[in-house]
């Protein structure tokens, strides 16, 4: 099994203050993190490493057995699948719902001039279907629910059929049905064997789907710690991350945290 991330002794360092500091982390083909912490802990930097969007102060950041630095990132991220609130923010709002997605195939946001074979189009039809947004093609970006946004940003982020799956708290802002709902797909697709290696960021644990295999913990940039999620998700573990003593559960491959 290779690795598809792969980061050795990374610090990010902006305006003088470590943000990321000496992270070491291995993402192996066909697993699936989820990357917890409180804010401010460096997930979502994390997360621009592993997306070629940012390179690292000092250390080594592989990704799909490419060395940032030396690399052409602009060749690289097609095979990466990106879902994130900054992605959504550069979406015009006016854009067909189906062009939101299908432009994912030039990594462009607002379709202009690009041509797309008649499988592309069937291909982003299929996606929105199973991310529960089947029949919104014609529909405008803009005039979609928050829980709708998420879903198509979601179907936008597998279109190219990547090697790396990306979501940045993919259910942030959402309520309760909205994300329960995201969460039950986002579960379907890490059971599916055929769907790339996925790492999700999230502050909650209530949001991780099941089927989830490993857990990242970080705090003030640093890791506290990594490795399969039932080692990891300890009341211990994540007391340490948030700052305070949790009781932790999992029912029916769920988990939940309350302040004890």
């Amino acid at each position: 099994m290779s690795d598809v991330l792969r980061f050795v002794d990374v610090d990010v360092v902006r305006g003088g203050a470590a943000i990321v500091s000496r992270v070491s982390w291995d993402v192996a083909e066909g697993e699936r993190w989820v990357v917890l912490g409180p804010n401010g802990a460096g997930k979502t930097t994390i997360l621009a490493l592993a997306a070629t969007l940012i390179h690292p102060t000092r250390g080594s950041v592989e990704v799909l057995d490419e060395l940032l630095g030396r690399t052409d990132v602009f060749e690289l991220r097609p095979r990466i699948g990106l879902a994130s609130a900054a992605l959504a923010e550069r979406i015009p709002p006016h854009e067909r719902v189906a062009d939101v997605v299908v432009t994912a195939a030039y990594a462009v946001t607002g379709r202009w001039r690009e041509g797309y074979e008649r499988d592309d189009h069937a291909r982003a039809a299929k996606l929105l279907e199973q991310l529960g947004v089947g029949g919104f093609d014609d529909r405008t970006f803009g005039t979609l629910s928050e829980g709708e946004r998420k879903r198509v940003q979601v179907a936008r982020a597998l279109m190219t059929d990547p090697e790396l799956l990306l979501l940045d708290e993919p259910a942030a802002g959402l309520d309760l049905g909205g994300r329960e709902d995201l969460v039950h797909r986002l579960g379907a697709i890490a059971a599916d064997d055929e769907a790339p290696t996925t790492v999700l960021v999230t502050h909650h644990v209530e949001e991780i789907p099941v089927g989830f295999t490993h857990a990242l913990l970080l705090r003030r940039g640093a890791v506290v710690a990594q490795g399969p999620i039932e080692d990891v998700l300890t009341a211990d573990l994540l007391g340490a991350t948030f700052g305070l003593p949790l009781v932790v559960e999992r029912r029916a491959g769920r988990w939940s945290a309350r302040a004890r």
